[in-house]
């Protein structure tokens, strides 16, 4: 079943809203950037509060909730609940929604932090909790990965949240792209790339584009770390650079954590 209400009727239309946690609202933006293709995606949809284009307050009822950003305070951990509440449908939006991203990389230590930026914590700061992705504290339906996230991707699974498609998501890691797209292996140029135990799905475009990939689809449940920091070693690659580029888009992954 998908975020449709199929007790509404045929004319009516998801009723969505977008919100944003802590980020730097890059993928929101993003979602007007899909351009020729905004007014199809405006019409499938009743679009009932967008937190970036609007100062209105958020609706009482919607169908689907798009939750771009981490988890970073108490008030937003009660938002994302209220949200799980009231929506058919959940998307988690962009890398810090759904591995805490570039916030999470501040939650080793986290309570200290405030302190070495701030001599006064500011009260719009709120009740801060340790960064963590939307999935560690509600229940996800669709997610929506990279930094910024890609339209096309985008749009792929709102289609499938509209109408109930496949949740199933690649679990392989990137190499196997790199194969199939005949694009050459940075570590056979003694360069680090995180391609090796990151989530497939993106088509390896920073790899095509001649850039190592980041890791920002967020570490795969596939991978093996262990044997993966062999691989790096066996290149002649930092294994310890290899574990802080981790670090950017997985530092609250408990695997990342179990594995050093």
């Amino acid at each position: 079943m998908g975020c449709g209400n199929d007790e509404r009727q045929a004319r009516d239309l998801p009723r969505v809203v977008v919100v944003g946690l802590a980020s730097c609202f890059g993928c929101q933006l993003q979602i007007t950037n899909v351009e020729e293709h905004l007014t199809d995606v405006l019409g499938q949809i009743d679009l009932r509060y967008w937190q970036l284009a609007s100062s209105e307050p958020m609706p009482e009822e919607f169908d689907v909730a798009v939750i771009e950003g981490a988890v970073t305070t108490e008030e937003s951990e009660a938002t994302v609940r209220k949200l799980r509440e009231r929506a058919k449908c959940v998307i988690a939006l962009g890398a810090c929604a759904a591995t805490a991203g570039i916030p999470g990389i501040a939650s080793r230590n986290f309570f200290k932090r405030p302190s070495q930026v701030y001599k006064d914590v500011p009260a719009a700061c709120g009740s801060m909790v340790v960064p963590r992705p939307v999935g560690a504290v509600i229940d996800v339906d669709y997610t929506v990965r990279c930094c910024p996230i890609d339209t096309m991707d985008f749009i792929d699974v709102l289609q499938r949240a509209l109408y109930g498609s496949n949740k199933t998501y690649p679990s392989r890691t990137m190499c196997g792209d790199c194969k199939r797209n005949e694009t050459s292996c940075f570590f056979g140029k003694g360069q680090l790339c995180l391609g090796l135990v990151t989530t497939a799905g993106c088509g390896a475009k920073c790899v095509n584009l001649g850039r190592p990939c980041n890791g920002c689809r967020g570490l795969s449940p596939d991978a093996n770390l262990a044997s993966a920091r062999e691989a790096v070693a066996r290149y002649g690659v930092s294994v310890a650079d290899f574990d802080q580029a981790l670090e950017m888009f997985n530092q609250t992954n408990p695997a990342l954590a179990g594995s050093e």
